[in-house]
């Protein structure tokens, strides 16, 4: 959900940027002809004293939004294919012995390099409900692959550790609720509540084959995954509140979120597991281009809480939270009345972050 408020908050802010930019359009005046002059109608009578100032303001910006809205109007459906890629790599030291100098380490040294690749296909369905509340569905599927190379440097050899895994199937099947609370009023912003759970409909990671890492007396290391999981394996759910302030020709969003992972027994004997939860907060602005084109900037944070277990297997991360912070960047444009293409980058500015996210949507509204 890395990218969840910003496509949200992204999604509202396109559909403002055209009629702010529509609303904002001055109507052509007419030429004024000199006296005596006749129009292409006929002759008519000469202008007397000097005529008032022409109203060049074009319509109310807040009626247009208003009639336009920013959640799918009432008995309307969204089908909204989408495509996202995202990748993954990292490189570990883990230094396992004792430093005699800061620049001289005694004992083992453990390089390791992971990379992953991830592309989700998903088709989404939205409908309003009433002029104010949205329902949404999200259906994805994903492929997945990883390769992990690994080498112990202070022992006698030079090969490296090499392990890859695939994986593909249905993902993780989303349901969204989405209300706005307060009408459009120009020159202030406009708030929406969202509502979001995911389920586990996809393949858990401790689902499928893994392989033991075990040292020379036996001791377990770890695991590698022999085949990619395409699920987290456990329900969440994630509120928000998202505001939008249109300000001409910009409009400005911001979004802050918790996402609560409900923890379980996975059985096989490993206990419950609690997934560490997450807050998040993202904030950027839009800005129309012209009646069809916008574009948006945009930075999204979120801090993830480590996971819990029931037994401790020696391997726990020695950190108790995790930043994820993402530049985005969006570009959307305005096929037909009733199509938009989104485009959406981002790229990823901390260490648990993924590199590179490109995500392409085509919301078709009936």
């Amino acid at each position: 959900m890395l990218m969840a408020r910003f496509t949200l908050a992204a999604a509202a802010c396109m559909a403002l940027l055209p009629a702010v930019t529509s609303a904002q359009a001055v109507p052509e005046s007419a030429v004024p002809l000199p006296p005596g002059a006749e129009s292409p109608s006929g002759p008519g009578p000469e202008p007397v004293g000097e005529a008032p100032p022409e109203d060049n303001s074009g319509p109310d910006v807040a009626s247009v939004l208003d009639e336009r809205g920013l959640l799918t109007p009432r008995g309307e459906w969204v089908i909204e294919p989408s495509v996202q890629y995202n990748q993954v790599s990292s490189l570990t030291v883990a230094i396992d012995g004792f430093t005699l100098i800061p620049a001289l380490a005694v004992g083992l040294i453990d390089v390791s390099e992971v990379q992953r690749d991830t592309v989700t296909a998903a088709l989404s369905f939205r409908v309003g409900l009433t002029r104010r509340l949205e329902l949404g569905v999200r259906v994805p599927y994903v492929w997945r692959h990883e390769s992990l190379r690994g080498r112990e440097v202070l022992v006698g050899s030079d090969l490296d550790r090499i392990a890859s895994s695939n994986g593909e199937g249905l993902g993780d099947v989303e349901l969204g609720l989405y209300y706005q609370f307060n009408r459009t009023v120009t020159g202030k912003p406009f708030f929406i509540g969202n509502l979001r759970a995911k389920s586990r409909t996809g393949t858990a990671p401790y689902e499928v084959e893994s392989r033991q890492i075990r040292s020379e007396d036996g001791t377990i290391l770890g695991e590698i995954l022999t085949e990619q999981p395409t699920g987290s394996g456990f329900w969440s759910v994630q509120p928000s509140l998202t505001m939008i302030y249109p300000t001409d020709p910009a409009v400005i969003f911001t979004n802050i979120s918790y996402l609560a992972n409900l923890k379980r027994d996975i059985g096989r004997g490993r206990g419950w597991i609690d997934p560490g939860d997450a807050v998040g907060l993202s904030f950027g602005m839009g800005i129309a281009l012209n009646d069809r084109t916008a574009t948006s900037f945009g930075y999204d944070h979120n801090v993830a809480f480590r996971t819990r277990r029931e037994f401790d297997s020696g391997t726990e991360p020695v950190f108790d939270r995790f930043h994820i912070g993402t530049l985005l960047w969006g570009l959307s444009h305005r096929l037909s009345a009733r199509t938009t293409i989104n485009v959406s980058t981002g790229i990823g500015v901390t260490e648990s972050a993924p590199d590179i996210q490109l995500s392409v949507r085509l919301p078709v509204r009936f």
